[in-house]
């Protein structure tokens, strides 16, 4: 096992890392997050918060067991303007109507990164970008999801925006890596700090 775990299932998340030359090991968490979810979302919690608390329980969770490890753990929320959280859809169908619900409006999209050690989080960070779906078309919205469901639904959002995402918006704001799902830079500037990363 090397000093690096990433507590993620997300290819996007691993590429991110591989492609700023980073060694680390992948391990997925296993948690409940729908029903994580759904707890802090009845106690209250907001969507920036809730992004928080899934990244700490997936590293928290894979940091209890590897002693001396560093486990990155991160996850994404996504909030419309009127406050309605969307999460991960459950099926091709749910994804339409996700899309239905964003096309033509802004949304916002929280990424948020733990590392953990020894059961314990060490440090946090938390990404917002800012994104403006064009008015979409129910066949083009019907053509997308048929073509691109194995990759989107893994994503809240419906969307990989490295990818054929990329054609759903007329404007973002915020770094792509945390639209993609990390905030990349400020985890970038600890690893280096604690020696993860080339100084």
């Amino acid at each position: 096992m090397s000093g690096l775990v990433l507590a993620s299932q997300s290819s996007g998340r691993a590429a991110m890392l591989r492609a700023a030359g980073l060694a680390f090991e992948t391990t997925a968490a296993h948690i409940d997050e729908e029903a994580l979810t759904a707890s802090l979302r009845a106690a209250g919690q907001t969507p920036r918060n809730i992004a928080d608390a899934l990244a700490e329980a997936k590293a928290v969770k894979i940091a209890s067991r590897l002693s001396g490890v560093t486990v990155i753990g991160a996850d994404s929320t996504l909030a419309l303007d009127d406050g309605t959280m969307l999460t991960k859809p459950a099926s091709p169908e749910e994804a339409a109507d996700h899309l239905r619900r964003m096309a033509g409006s802004r949304h916002r999209l929280f990424s948020a990164a733990v590392a953990a050690r020894d059961g314990a989080p060490v440090w946090r960070a938390i990404g917002e970008a800012r994104l403006w779906m064009r008015p979409l078309s129910d066949a083009f919205i019907a053509d997308y999801v048929a073509r691109n469901w194995d990759g989107i639904r893994r994503t809240v959002g419906c969307y990989e925006i490295e990818g054929a995402g990329v054609q759903l918006f007329d404007r973002v704001e915020g770094d792509p890596w945390t639209i993609i799902g990390m905030p990349m830079l400020p985890l970038l500037a600890w690893l280096r700090a604690t020696g993860h990363a080339p100084q």
